[in-house]
């Protein structure tokens, strides 16, 4: 029996007249998800995309190749098909073999039909109903719950084949990567920038990962830390540039030279923009991700996040801006890095900060400090110079 996925394609359907470039980006995004897995055939038609394995790899492989394309951004829902031939009896031996395990499990069940072929001789209701009275007799412990079934059994005709299944997953959905452009996030290894990379990434946005690392205050345990971060997260974007930004040197300077330290946080902020506004031209990025939430913390309100802003002229996105903690906590683990995220190792931008720092600082203020510690730009700049890079893959 032959088995293969379908991909149904979200909101990317409604682009018009540049549709084809979105469904060009999903073909490329899934074939870049499954070339470790084997030899695979992709097509887009009537907004599914049919990936079909190629040899004995991809077929083993086919429960992972599932659970990988299921986070591929711009899928709306994902099944797991047998392919048949357009006839009834096929149909049916099909759907009796294939579903056998989950018709054998369940009380109740619908059958639903879709026709995409009308030169098929039952309409969907008729094909529907047959179908629906063949497996009654096929497992005569089913009864039929056209509300709320235990199990649904799709069945689709379509041009070349039909199509046996039980329904469809629900799909990240957003859209492919990197549609919308690129962009750096300054990613941590707290629970909100991944939240806010994720986000970010669903809406088609290509990323670059930007980490800040402070040795010898934080531990190569950290590092490893925020790296495996990277990595759960490019099982959504697929390959992710890394760089890991050594801000020792800075980050000293500040807490040596800076006369006021309450205002050590903003200024450190404001440091760490900069840098991440080189790293992101080098790569050709539009935009900055953080994963501020306002008011969460004292760098986070309304007047800090204006004098953060301020230091470099790209957009700052901030889409967990509106969250609060219970929420972005929610998408973390619905995206598997809640549990690394609590790890508990240090953070950089946790290291020296003052005591009581300035809640609502005064740009004027902040750019007057800034003008007195002359230094620090050489030393934002050879951060950005000796930042290390890698290209971190879900699969090492």
């Amino acid at each position: 029996m032959r088995e293969m996925l379908m991909a149904t394609m979200g909101e990317m359907t409604l682009k018009g007249q540049n549709r084809k470039s979105f469904e060009n980006a999903l073909l490329k995004n899934l074939r870049v998800r499954l070339q470790a897995l084997g030899e695979w055939k992709l097509h887009a038609a009537q907004s599914t995309v049919y990936i079909e394995p190629c040899d004995e790899r991809a077929v083993a492989n086919t429960t992972e190749a599932f659970e990988r394309c299921l986070r591929v951004f711009g899928i709306a829902a994902f099944s797991r098909a047998a392919i048949c031939e357009k006839d009834f009896e096929s149909i049916t031996k099909t759907a009796v073999d294939y579903l056998a395990p989950q018709l054998l499990a369940a009380k109740t069940f619908k059958v639903a039909a879709k026709r995409a072929d009308k030169s098929f001789p039952l309409n969907s209701m008729e094909l529907s109903r047959e179908l629906g009275g063949e497996l009654l007799l096929a497992f005569p412990h089913l009864k039929v719950d056209v509300h709320t079934p235990e199990l649904t059994v799709m069945t689709e005709i379509r041009e070349t084949a039909a199509y046996v299944h039980a329904g469809k997953q629900k799909g990240p959905g957003g859209l492919p990567i990197p549609t919308s452009g690129r962009a750096a996030v300054l990613l941590s290894g707290g629970i909100d920038s991944p939240v806010a990379a994720y986000q970010m990434a669903k809406r088609g946005l290509g990323l670059v990962a930007v980490h800040f690392a402070s040795p010898p205050y934080t531990s190569p345990r950290a590092a490893a830390k925020v790296q495996t971060l990277a990595r759960l997260l490019s099982g959504y974007t697929g390959p992710l540039p890394y760089y890991v930004v050594e801000y020792t040197k800075a980050q000293e300077y500040l807490r040596d030279q800076l006369p006021k330290q309450e205002y050590f946080t903003v200024l450190m902020r404001r440091s760490m923009l900069r840098i991440a506004h080189r790293i992101a031209r080098r790569e050709e990025c539009l935009a900055l991700i953080t994963g501020e939430s306002l008011a969460q913390v004292a760098s986070q309100t309304l007047q800090a996040l204006a004098a953060t802003d301020e230091a470099q002229s790209l957009p700052v996105l901030r889409p967990c801006i509106g969250m609060d903690k219970a929420e972005i906590t929610d998408v973390a683990r619905r995206i598997g890095t809640f549990e690394t995220s609590i790890l508990p190792y240090e953070d950089c931008c946790t290291i020296f900060t003052p005591p009581h720092p300035r809640t609502k600082p005064k740009l004027e203020d902040v750019l007057r400090l800034e003008q007195a510690l002359p230094e620090l730009e050489a030393l934002e700049a050879q951060a950005t110079e000796e930042a290390v890079f890698t290209l971190v893959r879900e699969d090492g």
